[in-house]
């Protein structure tokens, strides 16, 4: 839905790391989240409008309340998907989240061969909170933190309901080949994460450990998926190798800017693997948390 919402941003014609490249991401970031927030949930007890929120002519209605010259200050209203799909649906109210830190624990893999197969995967679950089921040496999920307890939010909690879940792992594809496995851990930061890292390499031509290692932003203006799903409207977190005159630009905007370190792991930790010109692979490891690449 991000990607759908930067597609009609002509980001190539930005410089990339300028004002008006991370102030785009971050406005279309807080439009998709806002969507998600109200209609995301298990689509076997759910009815979550999927053809309407990827449905183009979705993508154009919402982008055009992206306000290139002022930051949304909190997060947006949902829009509406359902007549994109021919019929009515519910509106559903933006429950008031607590404050207060989330507890992900991720970790993310993929691989690419010199055919092209691809594998790209995220497994998560929080090992150290976790109880162990005693004589089996496995734990049972904690995956229900990620569920709400607000009557009528899509993803509240109910009998025999999965939760609206973060990990992401990823696949580029062209002409129905794979061009790039990516992904990450970091909770809501994934995502956000990886359309930054796919635009640097799409529209900005950087080589996949260029664009990894590229300086992020993270917004935090909307609820986060683990309880007690944190909200902070209108924060944007940025790490500091961004230019001081972009960052005093970004809060000129409306952003409220929160600086995290030059490698941060609260900006995730994208790893990928590049099918590039001439078949040769590009391996790329981020430096923000412990990972690798390694070719053979």
């Amino acid at each position: 839905m991000i990607l759908n919402l930067l597609d009609g941003v002509d980001l190539r014609r930005m410089t990339a790391g300028s004002t008006e490249h991370y102030h785009h991401v971050a406005e279309a970031i807080k439009l998709a989240c806002a969507d998600r927030e109200v209609f995301f949930g298990d689509p076997a007890l759910v009815d979550v409008p999927l053809d309407g929120l990827m449905h183009p002519g979705y993508a154009e209605e919402r982008r055009r309340l992206l306000n290139p010259d002022a930051a949304a200050p909190a997060m947006p209203a949902a829009g509406d998907p359902w007549r994109w799909e021919g019929r009515a649906g519910p509106t559903r109210a933006v429950p008031q989240p607590a404050r207060g830190p989330g507890q992900p624990d991720t970790s993310y893999v993929c691989a690419m061969d010199a055919d092209g197969n691809s594998f790209s995967a995220t497994p998560s679950d929080p090992g150290l909170s976790a109880p162990l089921v005693e004589g089996l040496g496995i734990i049972i999920s904690t995956r229900g933190s990620q569920l709400w307890t607000t009557p009528g939010h899509a993803s509240a909690i109910a009998p025999g309901k999965r939760p609206r879940l973060t990990p992401n792992p990823a696949m580029l594809v062209r002409d129905g080949r794979a061009v790039m496995p990516f992904g990450c851990p970091g909770g809501d930061a994934q995502v956000q994460a990886m359309v930054q890292v796919v635009c640097n390499v799409l529209d900005f031509d950087m080589n996949v450990q260029a664009a990894i290692e590229f300086p992020r932003v993270i917004s935090a203006s909307f609820p986060g998926s683990f309880h007690p799903h944190p909200y902070e409207p209108g924060l944007l977190r940025v790490e500091r190798r961004v230019a001081p005159d972009v960052r005093a630009r970004l809060a000129a905007l409306g952003h409220r800017l929160e600086l995290i370190p030059d490698f941060a792991p609260a900006a995730a930790a994208v790893c990928g693997v590049l099918h590039g010109e001439h078949d040769v692979l590009q391996g790329g490891a981020d430096p923000r948390r412990e990972s690798y690449a390694v070719g053979w």
